[in-house]
C-alpha cells in the first residue's frame, strides 16, 4: 500500500491512498490544478481514482470537490450528513447527485481490492469521520480534526502499518497568537483540533513493533511551525510510559503545499 500527502494544514487537504490497482483521495480541499498535478507526480492519471473519502464539509476538504468531480465523475464517499451538509456547499456549485455514496462509521466495505473502514471523530462539523483502509494485512490510517480523543479512537486505530494523524497547533502559540478568543476556544476545546502533545499522548497509545510510518499532518500555519510539532511529539513519546522511544519509528511532517514523500509499506 502507499500513502501520500498531496497537501495537508488549515488551508486545505487532500491525501492519496492506493495500491497497485485502487487509487483514491480522502478530501480535496485544494484546487482541481493542484490535485491534477499531485496525482501526476505520483504517476497516477486523475481518471484512474476510484473514490474520494470526505471526512467532513469545511472548506479546506472539500474547497476543490466541485470543479474535480465535475471532470473526472469520482464517486464521493461521506457519511449522510456530511453529504447533506456538501450538496448545500453553494461555493461548490452543482455535483451530480449519483456521485455520492455514504458510509456509517464502523461498517467496513471494499473497493477493487481495498477495504475501507470509516470511524467517528469528535470535531465540530455535521457528522465528521476518519478512514482506515487496508489491504491484505497492510494498514493505512488517515486521521486528523478531532479536538480529543478516548478509548474508542485508540482501539480504531491500533495495528496499523502507517499513520497520517494531525498535529494541528502548539497550545501557547495559539493563546498568544492574533486569533479571535472564541476562536482559539474553539480550537482548543472537544469538538476543535489536535494539539502537538495531544498527537504525541496518543500516538504513544498506538505505538507498535510493526508501525512503520508516522505522519503528521493538519499543521496550523499560523500556530504551528514544523520542526516543533514534530520536536513536541518526539518528547512526548520518549516521555511516555510505554517500552518505545521517538527514535524507534520514522516521523516525517507533511508539507502544507507540496506533495510530501511517498510512502510504500513493506
Amino acid at each position: 500500500m502507499r500513502l501520500c500527502s498531496i497537501a495537508s494544514g488549515s488551508s486545505g487537504n487532500c491525501i492519496y491512498v492506493g495500491t497497485d490497482t485502487t487509487h483514491v483521495l480522502v478530501d480535496v480541499g485544494i484546487s482541481r490544478k493542484r490535485t491534477e498535478e499531485g496525482l501526476k507526480s505520483l504517476g497516477i492519471c486523475p481518471g484512474e481514482l476510484d473514490a474520494i473519502f470526505v471526512t467532513h464539509e469545511h472548506s479546506d476538504h472539500i474547497s476543490g470537490l466541485g470543479v474535480f468531480s465535475r471532470k473526472y465523475n469520482v464517486p464521493i464517499y461521506a457519511t449522510t450528513r456530511t453529504v447533506d451538509a456538501i450538496k448545500g456547499a453553494r461555493s461548490l456549485g452543482e455535483i451530480d447527485g449519483e456521485l455520492f455514496q455514504t458510509v456509517k462509521a464502523d461498517e467496513s466495505f471494499t473497493i477493487k481490492d481495498m477495504t475501507v473502514n470509516p470511524m467517528r471523530i469528535s470535531h465540530d462539523a455535521a457528522d465528521p469521520g476518519a478512514y482506515r483502509f487496508s489491504y491484505g494485512r497492510q494498514k493505512i490510517g488517515v486521521v486528523t480534526d478531532l479536538g480529543t480523543y478516548n478509548d474508542y479512537t485508540v482501539e480504531c486505530l491500533k495495528g496499523m502499518d502507517a499513520l497520517l494523524l494531525e498535529a494541528n497547533h502548539d497550545v501557547n502559540m495559539l493563546q498568544v497568537g492574533p486569533y479571535p478568543y472564541p476562536l482559539k476556544q474553539r480550537i482548543l476545546g472537544d469538538r476543535g483540533h489536535l494539539s502537538n502533545e495531544n498527537s504525541g499522548r496518543l500516538l504513544s497509545r498506538l505505538l507498535h513493533d510493526k508501525l512503520q510510518y508516522i505522519v503528521l499532518g493538519h499543521l496550523s500555519k499560523e500556530n504551528n511551525m514544523p520542526e516543533l510539532a514534530y520536536e513536541t511529539v518526539k518528547l512526548e513519546i520518549t516521555q511516555s510510559d510505554n517500552c518505545y522511544k521517538a527514535g524507534d519509528f520514522p516521523i516525517q511532517v507533511a508539507k502544507r503545499s507540496e506533495v510530501s514523500r511517498l510512502i510504500e509499506i513493506a
